[in-house]
């Protein structure tokens, strides 16, 4: 078994990193000469996925440009929201619905994502299949994170997550099984309404990064960031 499309969320406003990204998206900005979309896309080839799906919304036309723009060595497809934001959870199952696969890698651009991921993400893959989940998230320790002001999401035990304490955090990467939404319309919700009904059945699962984890959260972190 194996993935075969990867979704990258592209749609948000950016808001916490105005003025910048007033004119730019925010996976368009630039942190070691590549954009955030890029780091990513880069990822999910070094992963042999085959195809990439990307949603879109605000300023959506330079999504579509840059990807017009860059030869990747990759299948991608933009595919926009709609008249209306949909959110996390309603623009995954809008990109999901345009597809024909069962298991979906998804990941969100805010994180600086690098090919260093691919061991952990491999493994994480696996556990998914050999574990016959339908959900798996990638954590980090929040000690690991490069923004001390983050808070915790969550709690990992044997793969299991809760939210008895808050000590980890949510790495932006995760895999879903398409039956997850089956109960769901295409309408404006976060993909924390899925996971919050899965915590109450024990049934969502998590994997722990051992990776420094470098987020874009807002303007002065970015702006440190590019200082490394």
């Amino acid at each position: 078994m194996r993935i075969n499309t990867a979704l990258i969320l592209c749609a948000g406003f950016g808001k916490r990193l105005n003025p910048i990204t007033i004119k730019t998206p925010k996976p368009l900005l630039i942190i070691k000469n590549l954009t955030l979309l890029d780091h990513c896309i880069k990822l999910i080839v070094k992963l042999n996925i085959k195809k990439i799906l990307i949603n879109s919304f605000y300023l959506k036309e330079q999504i579509d440009e840059f990807v017009k723009k860059h030869n990747y060595n990759i299948e991608i497809r933009v595919i926009e929201d709609g008249k209306k934001i949909l959110d996390t959870g309603g623009g995954i199952l809008n990109l999901i619905e345009k597809s024909e696969e069962e298991n979906f890698l998804i990941f969100n651009p805010d994180t600086m994502w690098s090919e260093n991921y691919t061991h952990e993400i491999n493994q994480m893959i696996n556990l998914y299949f050999n574990q016959k989940l339908k959900n798996i998230l990638l954590l980090v320790k929040k000690n690991l994170s490069f923004d001390k002001s983050l808070l915790g999401d969550f709690e990992l035990q044997n793969y299991i997550i809760n939210q008895n304490d808050r000590k980890y955090i949510y790495t932006g990467c995760q895999i879903l099984n398409k039956s997850i939404f089956e109960n769901k319309r295409i309408t404006n919700f976060s993909i924390t309404e899925i996971w919050s009904d899965l915590i109450k059945e024990k049934h969502l699962n998590g994997f722990e990064s051992k990776l420094k984890f470098y987020h874009v959260t807002n303007l002065d972190i970015f702006k440190k960031l590019k200082d490394l």
